[in-house]
């Protein structure tokens, strides 16, 4: 783990005022391969999403506006090794504002903790730093938090058309 990495995650753990069970691997299917994700560690608030704040939301928002930008070319496989790193570059900017400027009740913070962690997870492989892992894997662990976001979050300003993709 890069320092970079290891200052971001201290940083989302004392962000995260409750903290989460040790997360479990599970399978996320998409379309072109499977990765791992944290994200099916998701639970809803007794049926009811999760509430945002202004903050999440426009971070989310940012994350997903990069990757619709992105996802033509992901899903056609001609996104280069350079446009996978500014794509996480982006990502990874959004995700530093949420985490920073958190202020969600602790529950929903500590289930939005798997919706960063996989953002996170799929940066570092948008980045290549798994070599048994490929820069699409990356995409899909983002892709896969991006549908989740909005299955398990309460965010008005969602639609459905990144998931759709």
């Amino acid at each position: 783990m890069s320092a970079r990495y290891a200052s971001l995650a201290v940083t989302l753990l004392g962000c995260m005022s409750v903290a989460g069970s040790a997360l479990a691997q599970q399978e996320h299917q998409h379309q072109h391969g499977q990765a791992t994700a944290a994200v099916g560690q998701l639970q809803l608030d007794a049926g009811r999403k999760w509430p945002t704040d202004a903050s999440l939301r426009t971070g989310m928002a940012g994350v997903r506006a990069a990757f619709d930008a992105d996802h033509p070319a992901i899903h056609a496989g001609k996104e280069s090794d350079a446009q996978y790193e500014a794509l996480a570059a982006r990502i990874e900017s959004q995700v530093n504002d949420i985490v920073k400027n958190c202020k969600l009740p602790a529950a929903a913070d500590a289930n939005l903790h798997y919706v960063i962690a996989d953002l996170l997870q799929g940066v570092s492989l948008m980045r290549g730093q798994d070599p048994a892992r490929t820069r699409h894997d990356g995409a899909a662990l983002v892709h896969g938090a991006l549908i989740a976001y909005g299955k398990y979050f309460d965010d008005p300003g969602w639609t459905a058309a990144a998931a759709a993709k």
